[in-house]
């Protein structure tokens, strides 16, 4: 699978191109399957917020379903365990993209494991997952507590599919929580090495190379918890 991690989307030419190069073809020349179910699990989120992402209508112009897709459907993974892989299975394989949106990323992780979405991703060769914030945190092996809405026994653990950890919305307007202090600061308690990625930037992972893909700011902090930026 490849995976291009972003923070607020496909919001600029450099990651639209970069998505188009994992694809290995336009976009409109691919099949995309939206799945809003990490929405579920935060409380910022609500039935409205899940059809404006659903209606390519989102305020915050995360660039998933409005892209300009041959087709696009919904995947809900709460639904799969009662329909049946059987039923599931062919839609996931059919997808040129699973667009991942954002919301709760511990809550994500539960359900890709418990729809059996999460045993069928090391299948999937060809496929590209694009993550929005939650949706690309998801693929990390933790997250940090701050970032914490669903409680589980898991806490903060998620995927763990790539080795690095991500901070997202780096100095999003109005949001005193997302500043690079504050990244930095998290970095420090991250045992991996990390990245702090604005709505701008994005990482893309091709078998298991990993490059920033950004027009804006971000910042990476090695695990011993220096710092380099970009």
């Amino acid at each position: 699978m490849k995976l291009l991690l972003t923070s607020g989307g496909v919001t600029n030419a450099s990651i639209r191109a970069a998505l188009i190069r994992m694809l290995g073809k336009e976009i409109a020349d691919s099949d995309a399957l939206l799945v809003p179910t990490a929405q579920w699990g935060h409380p910022a989120c609500s039935p409205q917020s899940v059809w404006r992402t659903a209606a390519g209508r989102s305020s915050g112009g995360t660039g998933l379903v409005e892209l300009g897709w041959k087709s696009v459907g919904v995947l809900e993974l709460t639904a799969l365990p009662s329909i049946g892989a059987e039923r599931w299975e062919p839609w996931v394989r059919a997808a040129d993209v699973l667009l991942v949106d954002g919301g709760d990323a511990a809550y994500l992780a539960h359900w890709v494991r418990e729809s059996g979405l999460g045993d069928l991703l090391p299948t999937l060769d060809d496929t590209v997952w694009v993550g929005v914030s939650a949706g690309s945190m998801v693929m990390t092996p933790s997250i940090g507590d701050e970032f914490v809405e669903w409680r589980s026994d898991a806490a903060d653990a998620t995927l763990g599919v790539v080795e690095f950890s991500i901070f997202p919305h780096l100095n999003y307007p109005g949001w005193e929580s997302n500043t690079l202090e504050r990244a930095r600061q998290w970095a420090t308690r991250m045992p991996r090495p990390s990245y702090a990625l604005d709505d701008q930037s994005a990482i893309a992972v091709v078998d298991g190379a990993v490059s920033v893909v950004s027009e804006g700011e971000w910042e990476s902090f090695p695990a011993e918890v220096g710092c380099a930026g970009g």
